[in-house]
């Protein structure tokens, strides 16, 4: 028989790795709808737009890191072209 804390622990566990895998599933559904502005016939951008694009995603995946290390963080970040 488990006891209630390791019972609360698979419980906490089975949530995590649920969640984990839609959001992490979403969040590279997400990635490659912006790949797809990279159409050149449909689409008008330059280099100084892919990098601004690229800066926010690595930003926000080392955001990402902070948050699920023991350090914590929680700061969120926003994003413009402009």
């Amino acid at each position: 028989m488990l006891d209630k804390g390791a019972s609360a622990k698979a419980e906490k566990r089975e949530k995590f790795v649920k969640l984990a895998e839609n959001r992490t599933r979403n969040a590279m559904k997400a990635i490659r709808v912006i790949g797809k502005l990279g159409n050149k016939n449909a689409y008008e951008y330059d280099e100084s737009d892919v990098s601004k694009i690229v800066r926010a995603l690595n930003k926000e995946i080392e955001a990402l890191k902070a948050r699920m290390s023991h350090s914590g963080g929680k700061d969120t970040l926003d994003f413009s072209l402009n």
